[in-house]
């Protein structure tokens, strides 16, 4: 009965901050249940195209270089080609 009492004569700011905190994480968790609907509708989505015959891995490797900015693309592509020929590879 004693903790019942001391929530009921909180001062207005700590509760205040009690449902400020509350709203915080249960926004958090809201967007962490999109998140993972979001994340199983892209693995559908590859798992569409593999069926269709296309390759999972060159997709992800063409949408993270699409993410890039040209100049960092270009850069990277350089390095990876200089690489090569100096391993023999190309």
């Amino acid at each position: 009965m004693a903790t019942a009492a001391a929530v009921n004569d909180e001062a207005p700011a700590t509760r205040f901050a009690k449902d400020q905190l509350k709203a915080i994480i249960e926004r958090v968790e809201r967007l962490e249940e999109e998140k993972k609907a979001i994340s199983d509708d892209i693995k559908d989505v590859f798992a569409e195209a593999k069926g269709n015959g296309f390759d999972v891995k060159a997709l992800r490797t063409i949408i993270r270089m699409r993410k890039q900015d040209a100049d960092e693309r270009q850069e990277q592509e350089t390095i990876l080609e200089t690489y090569m020929q100096a391993l023999g590879m190309i």
